[in-house]
């Protein structure tokens, strides 16, 4: 895609908009660090550690009132110093996980905000890291302390975290919106806030010291949803460098055309009351929402429509028409649970195998053999490893073997398998449990007590992230020094070599592809 082609999410009005005053901007501050952007100068805040942190820096114009369900359009350039030293607002949504701590104050349809981490000094061409929130594309946002950029920026990187338009905000598709967008689609508009932001890094982030050639995408579960999306979409392929998808990818499922997503759309409205998009426009955000917990608790598609995505991401990626950029990839060892399998009663053989029929009809022979547990003891297990495979670990695979072939870059598989401590019973490492070990977050969580061993496996895990973000390789040295276990790359075609994060830390021949292969002549799981 060329200069001009990205642009068609930032248009020229830009041009109209340039010297337009700020309602927010600040009295100047001297002793602040600044910096000046195409919109603008912001004023950041010098932490303890010497890092320069840009916080609730403005990528979109609030898409409010009549730009509700559009794509993206530009931000207002303002005059004089505004200030960046605390969070926007979250994205609307609801308080659906118990896991997410917010610093941002409140929610709001106002959200397209990136938070912004630099190195001090004088430092130019660093490499960057722009992270994708997950949360099912219906909650989520940059201020979470998981997420934060200060220990990326500690290991000479510009981190990046954004925040994006969620649920009936950021996908619903309609007749009417695809009716009046120019590009004859709607939906996918939570993606084009992405894609945005990644315009805006890309004509921007030289001034905060980082080389827009060097930016790579990352994210955990719908934010590694999102890395694959992006990866394929045209509006930002060829903004990328590198990719990391830490579980879960558009590739394990098939996804809805934009014609069955209009009709569901047609369907909210009416559950609103609503008549007219006009109608549907003028309602408050939180009647909104409250709809769209009613008519489908809060979820809304992901869909395939012509613009953002011209095709299925699987025949995209299939075609080898994605971005060609190396991708680390993984999962956890449990990322589902037993128990949507077997129901709440004790595990057993019967339960299970119960289960897996009711799932699988006529495949669930096969299913049981590739999932086999010969005693009652090993039904969690089992179960453990099906409900993993089929909530995001396939779809994660499907995307790694598919970018080994035709990607035309490296791929590198892991597995991630640290236990956080106090966890009684033990359990292996579930959904999510690996994000502050890999952004090197450890202490920003004091939910547990962490140990020696835990600080260690992450200094193993951040190095390989920090080299990857680096060279596009996650071999070398480690944050704390030394040499870290050598990681082969995927080679296409055939069983993977994963790293197993964890303790110990060691690459290891893939054990189930027969299970991936299964469900990848099925057509998905």
């Amino acid at each position: 895609m060329n200069h001009m082609k990205r642009y068609a999410l930032f248009p020229a009005v830009l041009l109209v908009l340039a010297g337009i005053a700020d309602a927010q901007t600040a009295v100047p501050n001297a002793q602040a660090p600044r910096v000046t952007t195409a919109n603008g100068v912001v004023e950041g805040v010098k932490e303890t550690s010497g890092i320069l942190s840009f916080k609730g820096v403005p990528f979109g114009a609030p898409p409010v009132g009549d730009l509700r369900w559009k794509e993206p359009q530009p931000v207002k350039s303002w005059s004089g110093v505004k200030k960046c030293d605390h969070f926007g607002p979250q994205a609307m949504q609801p308080r659906i996980y118990s896991d997410m701590i917010f610093r941002s104050a409140g929610v709001s349809e106002d959200c397209l905000y990136l938070n912004i981490w630099v190195p001090g000094g004088d430092a130019k061409d660093l490499p960057v890291l722009v992270y994708f929130y997950g949360g099912g594309y219906m909650a989520g946002d940059g201020s979470e302390p998981r997420y934060d950029g200060e220990s990326m920026a500690k290991q000479g990187i510009v981190a990046i975290t954004v925040n994006y338009r969620l649920g009936v905000f950021g996908f619903l598709a309609h007749p009417e919106l695809t009716k009046e967008s120019p590009h004859h689609a709607s939906g996918n508009y939570g993606l084009m806030d992405q894609a945005a932001a990644l315009d805006w890094v890309h004509r921007n982030v030289r001034a905060f010291g980082g080389d827009p050639s060097r930016v790579t995408i990352a994210g955990e579960s719908a934010g590694s949803f999102s890395v694959s999306a992006q990866m394929a979409s045209p509006l930002s392929k060829d903004l990328i460098a590198g990719a990391i998808g830490e579980s879960g990818s558009l590739l394990g499922s098939a996804m809805k055309p934009l014609a069955e997503a209009e009709k569901e759309g047609e369907a909210f409205m009416r559950s609103c009351g609503a008549s007219t998009l006009g109608e549907l426009r003028a309602m408050p955000a939180e009647k909104v929402q409250e709809a769209a917990k009613k008519y489908s608790n809060y979820r809304f598609p992901v869909v395939v429509d012509g613009y953002f995505f011209p095709k299925p991401p699987v025949d995209i990626f299939l075609a080898g028409e994605q971005a060609h950029v190396p991708l680390l990839v993984g999962w956890n060892f449990e990322e589902g649970s037993y128990r949507s399998i077997t129901g709440e009663d004790r595990p057993s053989r019967e339960s299970y195998e119960n289960g897996v029929r009711k799932m699988y009809g006529a495949a669930a022979d096969t299913v049981l053999r590739l999932y086999a547990a010969a005693s009652d003891q090993e039904v969690e297990e089992a179960g453990t490893d099906l409900a993993s495979d089929k909530f995001i670990a396939y779809g994660t695979w499907r995307w790694s073997d598919i970018q080994a072939r035709t990607g035309g870059k490296p791929v590198y598989r892991y597995l991630f398998g640290s236990l956080r401590p106090s966890s009684k019973p033990a359990r292996r490492p579930s959904h999510s449990a690996e994000i502050e070990y890999a952004l090197g977050n450890l202490p920003l969580n004091t939910v547990y007590a962490w140990t020696s061993g835990d600080y260690a496996v992450s200094a193993t895990m951040q190095g390989y992230f920090v080299n990857f973000i680096r060279s596009g390789n996650p071999n070398g040295k480690g944050v704390k020094g030394g040499s870290l276990a050598q990681w082969p790359a995927v080679k296409a075609g055939g069983p993977a070599a994963v790293m197993n994060i964890g303790a110990p830390t060691g690459a290891k021949a893939e054990q189930h592809r027969e299970r991936y292969l299964f469900w990848q002549g099925r057509g998905g799981i």
